[in-house]
């Protein structure tokens, strides 16, 4: 009977390998796979009329309102401008200081990430806007695809990040269950709020790994040239260029950090701060609102489809025992709970090749946090461990996402060779700070 729910992840995830698409298979693939059961008695029939109900409750859910809202925000950002500005006159900032455009890169990839906080509008905006400069300038082509698609990332885990929304949520249903398995009714939550806060020490020391290393790597390569435009900078039009973007995110975690504001409002008043920023700039007109829009609804409507698709899954995968396969599956680990998340985070690592953070977040963290939880870990901390090992998955040759879309970008003089070799060290940066927060908990709590 516990390979009935192993069965279903099997055909999931070679439908998803054919190549059709993740939503449809995850709800198309469960449904038809639970009609087959109910004449061998596997599943009850009467968990269908669960299905509306779900769907309703994830559209009525005003945690993931935000989810439309920060991608409206980020979207805008990205099509104004304003990254290609930032970039121009950090650059000039730095054009005294030995390596200076790479230290650029990462500032701006770090407030593009806490902009926009979707990973692959920041790889290939960075990716089309600053590696030609880099290459011009002198720097290696595997270092340069490295860069780029480290600082790609960190939309990934530097908030407000869509991928701590949407983990937020998850998380909060699954520690609520593992409450109610373990008889606890005087139950804590977790909040969206919560997750922003936890990952901004992380987010930190990433950013902080990146930058020591551009320095150490750089500082003895005599081909490098200054890069700017402009010559000098005033530090009157540095503050200008990043007031506005650095305005608009003290304002959005801050209402949160300070309880004034709930992430969805927050997002409110991000998305309504990035108008006020494209239109400061002269970028707003009819054109420029219907693509942003237009763009925004895509993506939406996207994620909405593929957390329908995920709910019915899990709904259909508890059906048939799967919650049996998976304690089953914790209970035969040996050494408690650290081994236990150490297999789940190689899970997760290793899915990561093959599924977007989505579907991972929908899909497999709910089966795989409410034990972790039941163990004791903190839920908080467990989310951002989480976000750290996705962020990671999306660089590893040979399958990371923030590769394939570097690869799209990248001029044909730049081999997909150099871009794996330019990523193993921020990989190692990653996999050294993850180990951190796992052995110091309070960097994160």
């Amino acid at each position: 009977m516990e390979l009935i729910p192993l069965l279903l992840l099997i055909l999931i995830c070679c439908a998803l390998l054919i190549g059709y698409p993740v939503a449809f298979t995850l709800a198309g693939i469960s449904i038809l796979f639970a009609l087959i059961c109910i004449p061998f008695g596997v599943f009850d029939p009467t968990i269908f009329k669960s299905i509306p109900l779900r769907v309703f409750g994830i559209m009525n859910n005003v945690t993931l309102l935000a989810v439309p809202l920060f991608i409206f925000m980020g979207t805008i950002l990205e099509k104004s401008g304003i990254a290609a500005k930032m970039l121009e006159n950090m650059a000039a900032a730095f054009r005294n200081t030995k390596g200076g455009l790479s230290i650029s890169i990462i500032f701006v990839g770090a407030l593009l990430a806490a902009s926009t906080g979707i990973v692959g509008a920041t790889v290939v905006t960075m990716g089309l806007m600053s590696l030609p400069l880099l290459i011009n300038q002198g720097y290696e082509k595997s270092f340069s695809s490295g860069l780029v698609a480290s600082t790609g990332t960190l939309g990934q885990i530097i908030p407000p990040s869509i991928a701590l929304v949407l983990l937020g949520d998850v998380m909060s249903n699954a520690y609520q269950r593992a409450q109610n398995d373990m008889n606890i009714f005087s139950q804590q939550t977790v909040t969206v709020g919560d997750l922003f806060i936890g990952a901004i020490i992380p987010g930190i020391m990433i950013c902080l790994g990146y930058l020591i290393y551009t320095v150490y790597k750089n500082h003895k390569n005599l081909n490098l040239k200054d890069y700017s435009k402009k010559g000098s900078i005033k530090k009157t039009e540095l503050l200008k260029t990043l007031a506005l973007p650095v305005l608009l995110i003290f304002l959005v975690l801050g209402s949160i950090f300070a309880g004034i504001a709930t992430p969805t409002e927050a997002s409110a008043i991000g998305a309504f701060g990035a108008l006020m920023i494209a239109a400061v700039n002269g970028k707003i007109n009819f054109k420029f609102l219907k693509e942003t829009s237009e763009k925004t609804a895509v993506i939406s409507t996207m994620i909405f489809a593929i957390l329908i698709g995920a709910s019915i899954f899990s709904l259909i995968f508890r059906g048939i025992g799967g919650d049996a396969l998976i304690d089953l599956l914790f209970s035969a680990l040996p050494g408690g709970s650290y081994t236990a998340l150490f297999f789940v985070l190689l899970i997760i690592f290793l899915l990561g090749f093959i599924l977007d953070f989505i579907e991972i977040c929908y899909v497999i963290v709910p089966l795989v946090a409410p034990p972790l939880l039941m163990m004791g870990l903190d839920p908080v901390w467990l989310a951002i461990l989480f976000a750290i090992i996705l962020q990671t998955s999306f660089l590893t040759p040979p399958f990371g996402f923030s590769l394939f879309y570097l690869r799209g970008v990248a001029s044909e003089s730049i081999k997909t060779a150099d871009i794996y070799k330019g990523v193993v060290p921020f990989i190692v940066i990653q996999l050294f700070i993850l180990l951190l927060v796992i052995t110091f908990p309070d960097l994160i709590l």
